[in-house]
C-alpha cells in the first residue's frame, strides 16, 4: 500500500490538487465513486457480472480516495482494517454469528 499511496500523492502534488483534497471533499469523492461502482451492478439479472475493466477502474477510484483520506489523517490502511477485524471478532463471535446475517446487537 505504501507504494500506491506514494504514487497517488506524487500524482496529486504534480497537479497542485492537494488544495482540493480536504477530508470533506475526499469523503464526498469516495461516496460518489462508490456509487459509480454500484451502478455497474444496477439492473443486472441474477448473478450478472460487470465488465471486468470497468470494475477494476471503479474499484481503483474507490481505493484511491480511501488511501488519500488515510494519508490525510496519517492512518495506516492495513492497520485500521486489522483493528476493525479484531473489533468485529468481538462483536460477532463465531458461536453466535456463523451462517447468520443478524446484526451484532440482535445476536
Amino acid at each position: 500500500m505504501n507504494t500506491a499511496i506514494k504514487k497517488l500523492l506524487e500524482f496529486r502534488n504534480e497537479r497542485d490538487w492537494e488544495q482540493f483534497h480536504d477530508s470533506r471533499n475526499l469523503s464526498l469523492a469516495l461516496l460518489l465513486e462508490a456509487s459509480e461502482l454500484n451502478e455497474l451492478f444496477l439492473w443486472q439479472k441474477g448473478e450478472g457480472e460487470p465488465d471486468e475493466a470497468k470494475l477494476k477502474e471503479e474499484l481503483a477510484d474507490v481505493l484511491s480516495y480511501t488511501l488519500l483520506l488515510c494519508a490525510r489523517h496519517d492512518l495506516d490502511p492495513e492497520q485500521i482494517v486489522l483493528d476493525k477485524i479484531e473489533l468485529n471478532r468481538k462483536k460477532y463471535p463465531v458461536d453466535k454469528s456463523k451462517g447468520r446475517s443478524t446484526k451484532y446487537n440482535e445476536l
